[in-house]
Order: C-alpha cells, then structure tokens, then sequence
C-alpha cells in the first residue's frame, strides 16, 4: 500500500522512527512551552538591542574623542601624532569601559540567563512527534479515538491520516500515531513522522530556530562587549556566529513576527 505525505517508502523516516522508539528519555524539571520560547527569544532581542545602543553611544564617544585629538595635534608630524592620539583613545576607553562595567555586566548576564533558560528545555522540542503526542495528552476525546481506530485496517489508518493532516485535528493525530506505532514499521500505511510534521511541524521549526537564536544571540553580545573592550574586531567570532545564522536559517521557520505567533499559540 502506497504511504502517505510521500512518494514512496522513505527510509530515513524509518529510522527516525525506529531511533525514537528505543531512545532512552532524558529526564528534566524545566519546561517551557513554544509560547514560552518565542518569549523568551523576545526578551532576548530587546536585551541584545540595549546591549548594542549602549556599545554604540560609548563607541561614539570614543569615535569623537579620537576626532578632537587629532583637531588638536594637527601641527605635530603624522606619526607622533598618530601615537598621542593611540594613547589617548586607549586611555579615554579604559575610562568608559570602567564607568560602564556594571550595565554592560548586567545585559551580557541577562543574555547568559535567558540562553541558559532555553537550553535547559531543548529536549522538549526534539521532534514533531514529541510535540504531537504531549499536545493533547489526557484528552478524553484522543483516548475515545484510540479505542474506535483500535482494530481498523491499513486502508482507514491511511485515510483518517489524510484526513488529520487536512483538517489539523492534533488529537485524531495522536490517537493514530499511537495506533501504527504497535505496527511493524514496514507495514505501516503513513508514516507517524511525517504525520506529525503535517500537523505541529510548524511549532517544532519555531521552537527550534528560536532556542538557537536565543544561544546565538548570547554568545554575539559576550563577543560585541569583548570587542568594545577591546577595540579589536575578531574575526573567527564574526565567521561563527556566520555559521549559526545559516544553520538557523536550515531549520525553517518564521520569526519575523513574535507578536503574532504568540497570540496565535494563545488563542489555539
């Protein structure tokens, strides 16, 4: 029997299957909802973006101290006056880097808290699957379901399958996904996996992307404090967090707009 949300038989998704079934649960006391997540990767914009105004005022004022030195030493040869005003920018950015410390201390730890917050509830967002079946759990109509799809036949389970990803029914989702998992995985009609990316993929994408942005974001705004600190661009932390955003960018996902995918999570 043809499987269904794909051409034919794919065996990747058969060993995804197979993986989650035998892998061992990681046991956490943190949770988060998607809701949470876009939250917190939220606040951690906001956060990163008052990091980057207060780098930007201090750059400023180091930018225009440069500017009247060197107004000031215009008779003096190119060289030593390229070494007076050296000294002087360094020295004037010791001054702000000691006067700011505490905001800068503040907004680079807050980013740490709120990487560390997403990190810790990862594992809750591995798959669609995990989603899928912890979204309705202890509802009476997915249990209901269960039993009446309990002894049907390939071509039903196939076509109920159809009929959950068309119209977004999570809990008719779960209930078959329970069912054709106590199959063979080669006798299956559908695959559990795709099922479940046709109904929550979406959330699992967002979810995902925004964990690793969350991460991305603490690790730039400890390398933009180390940079001002500084005043030397690293090179190797601009090529990785280049990496990050294009592994962010591979996940998928949408979060453009963490207003309305918020509200939209809400009233669902």
């Amino acid at each position: 029997m043809p499987r269904l949300f794909a051409h034919g038989p794919s065996r990747d998704v058969e060993r995804k299957e197979q993986t989650m079934a035998v892998k061992k649960a990681a046991l956490a006391s943190n949770w988060l909802s998607v809701t949470d997540v876009i939250q917190r990767l939220g606040r951690a914009r906001e956060n990163r973006d008052q990091h980057a105004r207060l780098l930007n005022t201090l750059e400023g004022q180091v930018t225009q101290r440069r500017i009247d030195v060197e107004r000031s030493l215009a008779d003096l040869p190119s060289n030593e006056r390229s070494k007076v005003v050296t000294r002087a920018v360094n020295g004037h950015r010791a001054e702000l880097r000691r006067k700011s410390a505490d905001a800068r201390l503040a907004l680079v730890r807050e980013a740490g808290r709120l990487r560390d917050e997403v990190a810790a509830v990862r594992m809750h967002f591995e798959s669609p699957m995990q989603i899928l079946m912890r979204d309705s759990l202890g509802s009476e109509r997915r249990s209901r379901l269960i039993g009446q799809i309990a002894q049907s036949g390939p071509t039903e389970l196939a076509s109920l399958a159809a009929f959950a990803a068309a119209t977004k029914d999570k809990e008719l989702g779960a209930a078959l996904c329970t069912r054709v998992s106590m199959l063979p995985v080669h006798d299956r009609p559908f695959s559990s996996y795709e099922l479940a990316d046709a109904l929550v993929g979406e959330s699992h994408r967002n979810a995902t992307k925004a964990v690793m942005e969350v991460e991305r974001i603490a690790i730039e705004t400890l390398h933009a404090d180390s940079t001002f600190e500084t005043g030397r661009t690293n090179l190797t932390r601009n090529l990785h967090s280049a990496l990050m955003c294009r592994d962010e960018e591979a996940v998928g996902g949408d979060l453009s707009d963490l207003d309305t995918l918020t509200t939209a999570k809400e009233e669902e």
